[in-house]
């Protein structure tokens, strides 16, 4: 691979060379890059983004707004590689680039907004507002931003009420009644001050319905505000203090069964309706002190995060299974940089982050009916079948048969309920250094290094509490059972995490670069795993408990206790390693044909140890756990262009990403048959295979008092072929969605007319089996149909 690294700059160096020639077209138009555009306070960084040896987009305010991009679900629609699919619900926040990811624990990329780094990925997926622009970053970030950044790095920006003053308000109205208000005031109260305050709300009445409930099965409504004062009281110093609130309220996780002959989803239908519930604040204070030479800032974070996910479980009309889970977290991060900021050859950044976040889950799990009998049917045949196997030997099949029913036969009603309790703090101190040399004049090196450490706890406190009834040949009695299980543990990881990167420009800004990178994901404790633990543990006491009141004939209460060896199972079971990754890769930046087009290209390998996989437990599928397949590999190609024609009436952009993710050492045993299965050469699930974009607006003025121009765009986007599980055995196909608007400005307000998924494209967001009600049965989520709907937009 670093040999076609090279042979890929090689082959770029012409090209490059030869735009410089290239005579510049007649119109005016020129591309610009938008970081140089859109100037924010960026700690780290000492060169604009594409003057850096890393794969990147930015994307801004007109096309997030005019594209429909709110959050960051859309956004990744538009970015190589990257692939954030919109599914369950906003507690939801599964993150795939270049072949890695996850669906729980811990993310494979950072997201920042405002330099303020989000510590529970449940807070990764919220609505975007009043955004100036959004940086993605891909390949390993280890270096600069630290763990859990291996994927790359997601930078949202908030408008700065120096930039923008006045009042913004918007409106928008769809199908399935999607409704939207946006409002927003920015002031400068003088050239040392300036505020703003901001507020939206969003809603929308779904677009699939519970055939069981016959309620919407995802509708959603969420709200939130936002305060940001900035302060220049000298020259030197700059103070930016925000507070963000985010409130959601919706119904989640509509899955419906998955016929994988035809790929057809059956609609939703579940005795309970699940739904998830969330507050967000978020609150930073960023401090800036600019030098002689050197630029020194300080930036300090509270986040906290109180949530709670209801969900049926077996997510069928019977009541197997629930879970009312609850988060309480609460995170402070203090970050210190300084860097360089003169003309010299060696550009440098130093830093030290500091991290902790206390959560506290309750996720107490109900078993209901369906469960209930199912159990007791399975315990009572169970006894049945040894009384019945031990009078055949006796008098023979037929007439113990009849002895059993005459008797009374043999009746078995069981109840099983599993609080749970969770204390899962996490600490984190990185501290870091990254050079940047001129080593020639056109010619730069980047080395950087950074000590990572993290202890990851947990202490819980849970219990399987069985109650069961039972009848045996006229003998009846009552079982109590508690099991329970409370323990701590911890463990702690160390990390260094280099990164090495040379970069040749040209004059025009062009350039090409190869870099190498180390990535690395925490560790961790899988506490969704212990319903499925619970369970097993539940099944293999009560046969010993009903044995004893069996024979004592009469009510008993069993407290199980659990040996230093039970715990240490539990533990291997419960534990996973930090994943590590290595990243070679080569690219560049190209400015072409008088800078009407840049392009941007990637190619790149990736070594991969202990990768974090989430699955669903293999005994009885009602939890998810994180595993470690042993060794895999990503590689694949990125092609990201963008251009101005026609004056600048016309701008367009496109993507395109190959990956190619598999297994090289993944080996798990089969609990059926207990045989080994072998995973090498099958492909990492849930990446696609490859990701494209298309978006162009093309804007005619019109030179009147009141309508100043009319904007006609247009979006495609896509993703596939997915494949949903280890064995690659079903997957979702390559699609395609189609976008287009139509904007009129005005004198007065801005109105735009939109439409999304036009040829309304049949797909699927996410796919899983579950065993959750003794049937294996494969479930999946429908993305949205087509959408039409109208914003308008007032500035004053």
């Amino acid at each position: 691979m670093r040999n076609k690294s090279l042979f890929i700059i090689l082959l770029l160096w012409p090209a490059v060379s030869k735009a410089e020639s290239l005579n510049i077209p007649s119109d005016s138009s020129r591309v610009y890059d938008l970081d140089e555009v859109v100037v924010v306070s960026q700690p780290k960084d000492t060169y604009r983004l594409r003057q850096q040896p890393l794969a990147s987009t930015v994307i801004g305010h007109d096309q997030l707004v005019d594209h429909g991009m709110g959050d960051i679900r859309d956004v990744s629609a538009f970015v190589p590689s990257l692939a954030m699919p919109a599914y369950g619900s906003r507690f939801t926040s599964s993150i795939y680039v270049r072949g890695i990811g996850s669906r729980v624990n811990s993310p494979s990329m950072g997201v920042y907004v405002d330099n303020i780094p989000l510590s529970n990925k449940t807070a990764f997926n919220t609505h975007l507002y009043q955004t100036d622009r959004v940086d993605v970053l891909r390949g390993p970030q280890g270096t600069l931003y630290g763990m859990n950044a291996d994927g790359g790095l997601v930078r949202i920006y908030s408008k700065s009420p120096f930039s923008h003053q006045g009042t913004a308000l918007k409106l928008g109205l769809g199908t399935a009644f999607y409704r939207n208000v946006e409002v927003a005031h920015s002031q400068q109260l003088s050239s040392k001050a300036a505020f703003s305050l901001a507020g939206f709300y969003q809603g929308t009445n779904g677009f699939y319905r519970n055939t069981q409930t016959d309620r919407s099965a995802d509708k959603m409504d969420e709200a939130g505000g936002r305060f940001r004062l900035m302060l220049r009281p000298s020259a030197h110093w700059n103070i930016d203090f925000i507070s963000d609130y985010q409130y959601v309220r919706q119904n989640a996780n509509p899955y419906g069964v998955l016929h994988l002959d035809n790929n057809r989803v059956d609609d939703p239908s579940q005795n309970e309706q699940s739904c998830y519930q969330r507050n967000l604040l978020t609150n930073g204070l960023h401090i800036q002190y600019s030098g002689a030479g050197f630029i020194m800032q300080s930036t300090t974070s509270w986040q906290f995060l109180r949530d709670r996910l209801l969900m049926d479980a077996d997510y069928s009309p019977s009541d197997f299974f629930k879970v009312d889970q609850r988060q309480l977290s609460n995170s402070l991060s203090q970050e210190f940089t300084i860097k360089s900021a003169n003309k010299s050859r060696w550009h440098w950044t130093n830093g030290m982050f500091l991290a902790h976040e206390w959560l506290k889950t309750t996720a107490p799990n109900t078993f209901g009916q369906a469960f209930s009998q199912q159990m007791g049917s399975r315990i009572g045949n169970m006894i049945y079948g040894q009384i019945f196997r031990s009078l055949a030997d006796r008098m023979g099949e037929t007439a113990a048969a009849a002895m059993i029913e005459r008797l009374g036969g043999v009746r078995v009603n069981m109840g099983l309920w599993v609080p749970s309790s969770f204390h899962t703090p996490q600490s984190n101190i990185g501290i870091f250094h990254e050079s940047n040399i001129e080593i020639a004049e056109h010619l730069t090196a980047t080395v950087g290094l950074r000590y990572d450490y993290s202890r990851n706890s947990i202490s819980y406190d849970t219990s399987g509490q069985a109650n069961m009834d039972f009848s045996i040949m006229g003998s009846a009695a009552k079982v109590k059972m508690v099991s329970p299980f409370v323990n701590q543990e911890h463990s702690s990881f160390q990390q260094l995490l280099p990164k090495f990167g040379l970069l040749y420009r040209w004059s025009n800004g062009s350039n090409i670069y190869t870099t190498v990178t180390k990535g690395y994901r925490s560790g961790g404790f899988n506490i969704q795993l212990f319903s499925d633990i619970i369970q097993t543990d539940v099944q293999n006491n009560l046969r010993v408990a009903l044995q004893q009141a069996m024979e004592a004939r009469k009510d008993i209460e069993v407290n199980i206790s659990h040996t230093d060896e039970e715990y240490a199972t539990l533990l291997e079971g419960i534990r996973f390693k930090p994943e590590e990754s290595w990243n070679y890769e080569a690219g560049a930046h190209l400015n072409l044909f008088g800078n009407t087009v840049q392009a941007d290209l990637a190619a790149y390998y990736m070594q991969i140890r202990n990768q974090q996989l989430s699955v669903f437990s293999s005994d009885y599928g009602y939890g998810r756990k994180m595993v470690n397949a042993g060794r895999s590999y990503s590689c694949g190609l990125e092609l990201a262009v963008r251009g101005q024609a026609l004056s600048d009436h016309l701008s367009w952009a496109a993507t395109y990403a190959y990956t190619h993710a598999a297994f090289k050492d993944y080996t798990t045993n089969d609990n059926a048959t207990g045989e080994a299965v072998d995973y090498c050469g099958k492909r990492v699930p849930f990446v696609p295979e490859h990701s494209f974009s298309l978006l162009a607006d093309y804007r005619v003025d019109l030179h009147h008092d009141n309508f100043k121009a009319i904007i006609f765009g247009a979006d495609l986007n896509g993703l596939g072929s997915i494949y949903w599980d280890e064995m690659n055995t079903y997957q979702q196909q390559v699609y395609a969605l189609l976008g287009a608007h139509i904007g009129v400005q005005l004198e007065c307000c801005h109105v735009n007319l939109w439409a999304r998924n036009l040829t309304n494209t049949h797909y699927n967001t996410f796919a899983f089996q579950s065993k959750a009600t003794g049937e294996s049965l494969y479930f999946a989520q429908r993305g949205n149909p087509f959408q039409l709907g109208i914003d308008f937009g007032w500035n004053f």
